[in-house]
């Protein structure tokens, strides 16, 4: 066998890429501190109160100063704080408090990156899975998975469920204002079932799920959130959860996890009642690879590369639509299963929400 032909080197374009690669290593060191900030109360610490040193951050949180001063020396050299050498201060911004200490903020992003934790606990699996080309459940992931994909998405639903998906449905608001029947399907630890119990207390809600820690967890929530009253959360898959005549039934940004899409569509269709909707909420996409070469896609594709593929591989079918499927892929999905009117009711940067009816 011969050797491989030496390719020229690009001298400038190497220095580019090191350059590019350099500030993916502090990104994802800091992903770990981006954690502890979040677990040990750095960021609440420092959120609104102005400069502060590491000895009174520290004694603030009642943590090690050494710890905390080598913690905000990254967090200044990544940019997340600044730091003023003439006072030897640090300060965290608005903007960066934001995002990182308000937990009701519509930005909150510490969840994300409890899932990164999770990911990187697993990759021992997801390499096994490229191999085999076999798949990984949901349930086979690290704890922090549930966890974190709740807090991620939790802002998220907030912001933009009830006061811009819902209304952009036709006549949706209005029977759930006057009481409906409602099925939440892959709920996960139930938040979006819960937004909806709170908004509609004349509705009744049942969240199902295949994963059985994650139906315990949503029950809890419930029961904190004092809705459980009207909301039942069940184990069942999206393919044979029990029920019928539905006013509204609703996916989170699970349709593309499933092994069999389209089988779970016609379930759908089957468990609706008449002038039954369906709202499918997905993450967005454009239908071509090259116009999701972005940071976003990046973000969608390399989640569907650890998480949403392999969950899919692991079922039934196994169609693996990922998480870029697109609204196109998507449609074509719903309509194989049957359903006549979809149409694009909403969109963010981060979703795009789908409206099915027979």
């Amino acid at each position: 066998m011969s050797a491989p032909a030496q390719v020229p080197i690009d001298e400038a374009k190497l220095h580019a890429f090191l350059g590019q690669a350099i500030g993916e290593m502090g990104a994802a060191i800091n992903a770990a501190l981006i954690l502890i900030g979040d677990k040990l109360g750095l960021y609440k610490g420092m959120a609104g109160a102005g400069p502060m040193t590491s000895e009174e951050l520290a004694t603030k949180t009642r943590l090690s100063e050494r710890y905390v001063r080598e913690w905000l020396s990254a967090q200044a050299a990544g940019g997340f704080v600044t730091y003023d050498a003439a006072t030897k201060k640090f300060t965290l911004p608005p903007e960066q408090a934001f995002a990182l200490a308000m937990e009701d903020s519509p930005v909150y992003l510490p969840g994300f990156f409890q899932i990164v934790s999770a990911v990187m606990k697993d990759v021992p699996k997801i390499e096994e899975a490229f191999r085999s080309g076999k798949g990984l459940g949901w349930h086979e992931h690290d704890h922090d998975l549930f966890h974190g994909t709740e807090r991620f998405f939790r802002p998220n639903y907030r912001a933009h469920l009830i006061g811009e998906w819902i209304p952009a449905l036709e006549g949706v608001e209005a029977k759930l204002k006057a009481g409906a029947r409602v099925a939440d399907v892959g709920c996960g630890l139930g938040t979006s079932t819960i937004l909806m119990a709170q908004a509609y207390p004349k509705s009744t809600f049942i969240g199902f799920d295949y994963h059985d820690r994650s139906i315990e967890l949503a029950r809890e929530a419930a029961a904190r959130a004092g809705v459980s009253d009207r909301v039942k959360f069940e184990i069942a898959a999206a393919k044979n959860f029990p029920g019928k005549d539905y006013d509204f039934v609703a996916f989170f940004d699970c349709l593309h996890d499933m092994g069999d899409p389209e089988g779970a569509s016609r379930h759908v269709l089957q468990s609706l009642g008449r002038d039954g909707v369906w709202m499918i909420v997905e993450p967005f996409a454009n239908d071509r690879l090259e116009d999701n070469l972005n940071p976003i896609g990046r973000v969608f594709y390399s989640a569907s590369t650890t998480l949403c593929t392999p969950a899919s591989l692991s079922q039934e079918v196994g169609l693996a639509l990922g998480a870029q499927a697109g609204e196109a892929r998507l449609t074509g999905v719903l309509k194989a299963a049957g359903f006549k009117r979809v149409r694009k009711a909403a969109q963010t940067p981060f979703n795009i929400v789908l409206e099915a009816r027979p």
